[in-house]
């Protein structure tokens, strides 16, 4: 079997090594109402030292799992598991942060993005498992024969259901410190195999070398980040690559978890699940043979059970996808080239996780309140894609909180926008990803404005607007332009006047 590793308990040593690196109107009233608050508000508990800057440090975290041993190619050691037994193991972790966020990356356990907590609300926006329990072990739907969740944010390669690199250290380096920005990067090759994966699973190593680069510039509210995977082989290879993100926007950061009244923010009509998760589209209407209308499954309450659906027949090109907490109006929302990564696949434990949530210490459980969505170069799980001779994938991803806003219609690297009109009234919601941008809003139908004028970007409350249609206006669309106030188009956006 070869040698066995156990999980001991350890104690954590803080350590901070800060280098720190220094880094920028009036709302007024023209057929419609805006509501903006002027001032950034930092909670005590994320306030970051540095004002106008970005900064890089290194600390560490410790992390609790019950009790179990893997062998020397990290498959599960039968009858290690024991959880009546909590231990603790303690990672590095390299802190980016600026006044807006505060980011921790764990490359020592899979590449990972562990935690991205938004500094104006003090919330936390991605999921953490307080205490790791393995799960699925023998029954052939894991590289390595089974799984823990630790959360996050993290790549997935080259094969389906979280790889094999999910619990592999990743080389870190530091690509860029300046002024204004900070760049890193975490990078594994895959040139390692388990003997005894599961049949479905690709034999052998592929060779392909993925790298994880990530980062924060100064003046921006969102993670920017790159994925790319490079074949240094003369022939192509078979693969799969998702970037699997563990969701739970507007969480308390010591309790990071999906609150029940979540919602998955896609800009699709129809997915799909496999026969096993058939049971998630009983509340869905159907959208042809084997599809079903995304409507009611988009609300974390209506899961009835764990299981997969995949957006259908995928991400048709749109550009954003995510979650939004309307328990308090926050959410993360990822912005991609999704002709790149057109496959969105959705997984959550099912809605009791949340409703009949137990303590993890008492009764530790895998099924925890958390909505995992992916991001995928083929469709579906064990679809696999080719990745050319010598070839090479570049996916760039932003990450960006929302707040004040319960739906996400337009997005891009700058702005995100919910933009609706109906006959009485156009009501515009955004978010802007470089709130010290002075901005001008831009609201017209037709040949006539609904509203032109200076705004102040909020990104605490994030920003509200409302604009009357005149009853005698023309014109089936509402257009939307928001610019810098030097006249740069930030976005655009039109919608139908219902």
């Amino acid at each position: 079997m070869g040698s066995l590793r156990s999980i001991h308990p350890t104690r954590s040593r803080a350590s901070q090594m800060a280098v720190h690196v220094p880094s920028r109107n009036l709302a007024a009233f023209a057929f419609a109402f805006i509501s903006t608050t002027f001032a950034l508000h930092l909670v005590a508990d994320a306030a970051s030292p540095v004002p106008d800057g970005v900064s890089l440090s290194e600390s560490t975290i410790t992390w609790s799992t019950v009790k179990y041993a893997t062998s020397a190619e990290n498959g599960f050691v039968d009858g290690s598991l024991d959880k009546q037994t909590i231990v603790d193991r303690t990672f590095k972790t390299h802190v980016l942060e600026n006044r807006y966020l505060k980011v921790t990356l764990v490359p020592e356990f899979g590449g990972r993005i562990l935690s991205i907590i938004y500094k104006p609300t003090g919330h936390e926006q991605l999921y953490r498992t307080e205490v790791g329990v393995p799960y699925g072990m023998n029954a052939g739907n894991f590289y390595y024969d089974w799984l823990m969740v630790y959360g996050g944010i993290f790549p997935t390669f080259p094969d389906a259901e979280h790889g094999k690199a999910w619990l592999k250290p990743w080389d870190f380096k530091v690509v860029k410190a300046s002024a204004s920005e900070v760049t890193v990067s975490m990078s594994l090759k895959d040139d390692f195999a388990y003997s005894a994966a599961p049949g479905r699973f690709l034999k052998g190593a592929t060779g392909i070398e993925a790298t994880y680069y990530v980062t924060l510039k100064a003046d921006r509210a969102a993670l920017d980040a790159r994925v790319v995977l490079k074949n240094p082989h003369d022939k192509a290879v078979e693969y799969e690559y998702w970037t699997c993100t563990t969701l739970a926007p507007g969480s308390d950061p010591k309790n990071p978890k999906t609150t029940g009244d979540a919602e998955i923010i896609a800009p699709i009509e129809a997915y799909t699940t496999p026969a096993w998760s058939a049971n998630l589209s009983r509340g869905d209407e159907s959208a042809g043979t084997g599809r079903s209308r995304f409507e009611k499954l988009r609300h974390f309450k209506n899961w009835p059970t764990m299981g997969i659906a995949y957006a259908a027949p995928d991400m048709q090109g749109g550009n954003f996808w995510g979650v939004i907490n309307h328990d308090n109006e926050e959410g993360i929302i990822r912005i991609a080239d999704n002709t790149v990564t057109p496959g969105l696949k959705m997984w959550t434990w099912g809605f009791s996780s949340f409703a009949n949530e137990t303590d993890v210490r008492k009764d530790p459980s895998e099924a925890r309140p958390y909505v995992e969505l992916w991001a995928g170069v083929s469709d579906q799980f064990f679809h696999r894609a080719r990745l050319p001779a010598r070839g090479e994938v570049s996916i760039p991803e932003t990450y960006s909180p929302t707040v004040g806003m319960s739906n996400v219609t337009h997005a891009n690297e700058n702005i995100l926008i919910n933009l609706s009109a109906a006959a009485a009234g156009v009501h515009l919601q955004f978010f802007s990803i470089e709130p010290a941008t002075p901005l001008r809003v831009t609201l017209k139908r037709g040949d006539a404005i609904l509203f032109d004028d200076a705004v102040k970007a909020d990104p605490k409350n994030g920003n509200r607007i409302s604009a009357t249609i005149p009853a005698s206006g023309s014109g089936e669309q509402v257009k939307l332009t928001i610019r810098t106030a030097e006249g740069k188009e930030l976005i655009a956006a039109e919608t139908r006047v219902k």
